[in-house]
């Protein structure tokens, strides 16, 4: 009885399980390899970039911190050179140009004096007397004496003997009445200017005495 009952099947083991534990593991395997693989050139590229980088100097950061990179100013090239060459050469010329401007501008002639109207007469160089005093003697400037003057040197005059012409307003008489401030006012002197014209050291005139009046 027992010979005529079917055995039981044997059942097969499942490999799925099995294969899909290996294919997982080699998944995540090759998932690692692409990341390192990443990161590994990532890293190389930073590397490159800081070795290419020119002129530029690593600092270390603190605490671990990443390196800071500072750059450093760029090298002159030949263009910067030549164009500060010409540069100079510029100001050079410049400057040379001011200069020969300045040597014209000092050959020209000099500027023409204007004669001041008036009557002319004409003064003996006396004792003690300069080309400069006289000048202000008679209240005029020296360039308008020397132009009155011009085959006198100034260096060169000589007491009693040298003669120029100096530019006065007028002789004035004195008459009844006629004290220096007075005299002034008339004129629009000041008493000192006439007492310098007369070489007076007093306020005093005498009738009939002729006065000098010198120029405004």
């Amino acid at each position: 009885m027992e010979e005529n009952r079917n055995p039981r099947p044997v059942e097969e083991t499942s490999k799925l399980p099995t294969i899909t534990l290996f294919v997982l593991i080699a998944m995540v395997i090759a998932l690692l390899f692409v990341g390192w693989q990443s990161m590994k050139d990532d890293g190389v590229k930073d590397d490159d970039l800081v070795s290419k980088r020119p002129n530029a100097t690593a600092i270390s950061g603190q605490n671990g911190a990443e390196p800071v990179i500072i750059p450093q100013p760029l090298e002159e090239t030949g263009n910067d050179n030549v164009a500060k060459d010409e540069k100079k050469k510029e100001e050079k010329k410049v400057e040379q140009e001011k200069v020969v401007k300045k040597e014209e501008n000092l050959k020209e002639e000099p500027k023409k004096i204007e004669i001041p109207k008036g009557e002319t007469i004409s003064h003996t160089v006396q004792s003690g007397e300069t080309f400069y005093g006289i000048a202000n003697r008679y209240h005029i400037s020296k360039a308008t004496l020397q132009t009155l003057n011009p085959g006198v040197s100034q260096e060169g005059i000589k007491v009693g003997v040298t003669k120029l012409n100096v530019k006065i307003q007028t002789i004035h008489t004195v008459g009844a009445g006629d004290v220096l401030r007075v005299v002034a006012q008339k004129y629009g002197i000041s008493k000192q200017a006439l007492m310098d014209a007369n070489k007076k050291t007093k306020d005093m005139s005498e009738r009939g005495e002729k006065l000098i009046i010198p120029l405004k």
